[in-house]
């Protein structure tokens, strides 16, 4: 852990910059994967399921059989805890749903927009260490409710060829068309281009390593849409003298346990409360089985002691944290400072494991800064607006003059006569 006490501003980019990472030879490694499968289709995604994730596969799609399997694999308690997150996350999606509404722009200019549901996405899941069969739910979810026609999800089996059985009852809960056995960039390239088991999806949601990212992006910049550029999770806890060390702490662990390249930030105005969470870290740390994970994440985090509650926010702001934690006696204040944060937690009750899994948010955020200009996966995500505009004869009397003066301006002078013709003709 990195103690910082009352940096300078002139320290604050330091604070906030994310690793850089060479990405030059992973890059070329991720072309030339998705080349192979966009040519040879299944028989590429086999062949790279064989070296990377040691899986004989005979067929991509997992079979009604296999299902059916899962489902006799999960827990009744498991299955209810799946059943209630997705309850709360149908429930706040739902409500997110767009309502058009006609404009009259001048008498005789009516405007508006209609949502509309994109047909095919396709939804990637990792598996590995940590199979998010979470992440199933924040993405499915809103795109059943959005009215997408079709929704495919790719994820890594095991060495055995199989898929994690909760990856499956939720995907069954959520209602997910077609489920492959295909991991990394594999994956992304089926869904972007196409093979002869895996459809062609519009758009690709959904997290994964610094390949997968790297994927998604090369597909996104002519074969299909994805949801936003990403990078290693990452939280921001801001606390006062107030704050319950063990509880900043085990929200700092949370996040230290998901991977080396994770980021953790604690922004604190007081001295005391910093050195209380650095010991509470270190208690719990030892009990963690993924203690060599987090021990490793930590080494590389930051606790920074700053002046005020409005100097924790600024710094906060400038972070752009995927994930905002505010342990503060005056969060509801703090609250209406928030600029830049993927999703915030507000109060000592408020975990982050709770937006993970269950109170409804979704868990698929901006991280890397991006939180400046993206959103979090939402409802509109999965849908487009589509304008419509209707105009009556006196809608062209109303505009038709300031339409052919502007498209005259701009020396364009079809687009002035395609109004003239209708005027002309009043």
């Amino acid at each position: 852990m990195n103690i910082i006490k009352y940096p300078a501003k002139s320290q604050w980019a330091k604070i906030v910059e994310r690793p850089h990472l060479d990405v030059s030879q992973l890059n070329a490694t991720v072309a030339a994967v998705l080349a192979d499968v966009k040519a040879h289709g299944d028989e590429a995604v086999k062949t790279y399921e064989l070296k990377f994730d040691r899986a004989q596969l005979s067929e991509l799609a997992v079979s009604e059989e296999e299902m059916y399997e899962a489902q006799q694999l999960v827990s009744d308690e498991l299955r209810q805890a799946i059943r209630l997150a997705h309850h709360n996350i149908y429930k706040f999606h739902a409500a997110q749903q767009f309502h058009g509404e006609k404009i009259e722009t001048q008498q005789g200019v009516v405007c508006w927009q209609k949502s509309v549901a994109i047909e095919r996405v396709g939804l990637y899941i990792p598996g590995g260490t940590a199979p998010l069969f979470s992440t199933v739910l924040m993405l499915a979810t809103p795109a059943k409710i959005a009215g997408c026609k079709e929704i495919v999800l790719c994820t890594p089996p095991n060495s055995e060829g199989r898929v994690n059985p909760a990856i499956l009852v939720a995907a069954r809960m959520a209602g997910v068309s077609k489920i492959f056995k295909a991991g990394g960039v594999q994956a992304i390239g089926a869904m972007a281009y196409g093979t002869e088991s895996v459809p062609k999806v519009y758009k690709i949601f959904g997290p994964g390593n610094q390949y997968v990212m790297a994927a998604k992006q090369q597909v996104s910049l002519h074969d299909v849409a994805i949801d936003m550029p990403a990078g290693p999770s990452e939280v921001c806890v801001i606390a006062d003298e107030t704050a319950r060390a063990e509880f900043v702490a085990a929200d700092l662990l949370s996040q230290a346990e998901h991977g080396i390249d994770s980021q953790v930030l604690l922004i604190t105005t007081s001295e005391e409360k910093l050195h209380e969470v650095k010991a509470e870290v270190e208690r719990q740390l030892e009990l963690l089985p993924r203690k060599a994970l987090a021990a490793k994440t930590l080494k590389n985090s930051q606790f920074v002691l700053v002046g005020s509650p409005d100097e924790a926010m600024a710094l906060s702001n400038l972070y752009a944290p995927e994930h905002l934690i505010i342990q503060t006696s005056d969060y509801e204040a703090l609250a209406e400072q928030v600029v830049n944060a993927g999703s915030v937690f507000l109060g000592p009750y408020a975990c982050e494991s709770a937006g993970d899994y269950a109170s409804g948010t979704n868990h698929t955020l901006p991280t890397h800064g991006y939180a400046t200009a993206y959103s979090g996966v939402n409802l509109d995500s999965y849908c487009r607006k589509v304008t419509f505009q209707h105009l009556t004869a006196q809608g062209i009397r109303s505009i038709g003059h300031a339409v052919e003066l502007m498209a005259e301006a701009e020396q364009l002078d079809a687009h002035k006569n395609a109004m003239t013709v209708r005027l002309r003709n009043l």
